[in-house]
């Protein structure tokens, strides 16, 4: 085979892996779900545990936003600024409690599940016990919560009204079915943040890269030894 040849049939077997690449991205799901942030100076940082997990100190700043993500890398941030002495100010200090400060963005029109509408964000602060979780200090002042039966957290306040962690296709808008483990699970009881497994190509679309990376190096080296 002459070097053209042998040009030509690398270029199709990269061509292939494009496409199967593509392929395995293009379909790559979102879920519409409660994402649990921590506030800070620098901003907001994406959970690490879920709020009936983390005890926050007096004068931390948890956040909730409500939208469709992948995973915890691209998950949508609370719009409000985690401005703890701003939330609380009219919340003095008292002895034997703590004050935490909740930042709740119930997200877009564009992110609500079909025919809700999503209420304006709010801030919060909650008085609890010292040893209270982020989800007592967010019962105390969002109820009515709901959880589904894996302690994901459904709503906050009513809203949404029905569903919990839907998988949604990113090229159709589409509810596909219930969240699984791939899910973000941040704002599960026991989980920790950010199923990273949502964005990339798939154990099976990996492999049939493989298989074709294989099938152009075999027709390369037939070609070569017919020549030979």
């Amino acid at each position: 085979m002459s070097g053209r040849g042998r040009a030509t049939v690398l270029l199709v077997v990269l061509g292939t892996v494009l496409s199967v690449l593509g392929a395995g991205t293009a379909q790559a799901a979102g879920y519409r779900y409660w994402s649990f942030w921590e506030g800070s100076g620098s901003g907001w940082a994406y959970a690490t545990q879920g709020p009936s997990l983390v005890r926050p100190d007096d004068g931390s700043v948890q956040g909730f936003r409500f939208a469709v993500s992948a995973d915890s890398q691209d998950a949508a941030k609370p719009r409000r600024s985690p401005d703890f002495a701003k939330i609380c100010a009219d919340t003095p200090a008292k002895d034997g409690s703590k004050r935490v400060a909740l930042v709740i963005d119930p997200g877009t029109a564009a992110d609500a599940p079909q025919g809700e509408t999503p209420p304006p964000p709010r801030t919060a602060c909650a008085r609890v016990p010292e040893d209270a979780s982020s989800a007592e200090a967010l019962a105390s002042v969002a109820k009515p919560l709901r959880y589904g039966s894996d302690a994901l957290l459904c709503a906050i306040s009513g809203y949404p009204a029905a569903g919990c962690g839907e998988q949604v296709s990113s090229t159709t808008g589409t509810e596909s079915g219930r969240a699984t483990a791939s899910a973000p699970t941040s704002t599960a009881a026991s989980a920790p943040g950010g199923g990273d497994s949502g964005g990339g190509p798939s154990a099976g679309v990996l492999f049939g890269v493989g298989a074709v990376l294989l099938l152009g190096i075999a027709a390369v080296a037939q070609a070569r030894r017919r020549r030979g």
